[in-house]
């Protein structure tokens, strides 16, 4: 399941991730093991945003299930203040979510024009 736009007007990871959705998931990716809840997510993405940006919790909470349903991210179980909750933890780092999205590109391309993909990837490999 491709669930990403591919943009390749932009650079780097924001080819394919909201500048919002990139600071969520480098916040992740620095927590390592111990990861991270939506909660400690939103509030560090709100504080490294341009100034006189914000991002409302409910879309870090759907950003973060999102990169669970692709596979990026994994969670445990948490209990605290009000009930259980999730914490995300990495499952996919920087260098694998980069091969993740090419991947999925290629596949993508490959399906609908195979011989095409074959011969661009072949003039790739010169």
């Amino acid at each position: 399941m491709c669930g990403f736009i591919f943009d390749p007007s932009k650079t780097g990871l924001r080819k394919t991730l909201r500048e919002y959705e990139e600071l969520a998931l480098r916040y992740v990716w620095e927590t390592g093991d111990e990861g991270a809840g939506s909660g400690l997510t939103w509030r560090a993405v709100n504080e490294r945003l341009e100034e006189g940006k914000t991002i409302s919790r409910a879309s870090i909470i759907f950003f973060l299930n999102r990169m669970l349903d692709q596979g990026v991210l994994s969670w445990r179980d948490a209990t605290g203040k009000g009930g259980h909750h999730k914490i995300y933890i990495t499952k996919l780092d920087e260098s694998g979510y980069k091969k993740y999205v090419v991947r999925t590109l290629l596949e993508s391309v490959a399906k609908d024009f195979p011989e095409v993909t074959e011969e661009v990837l072949k003039s790739f490999l010169k």
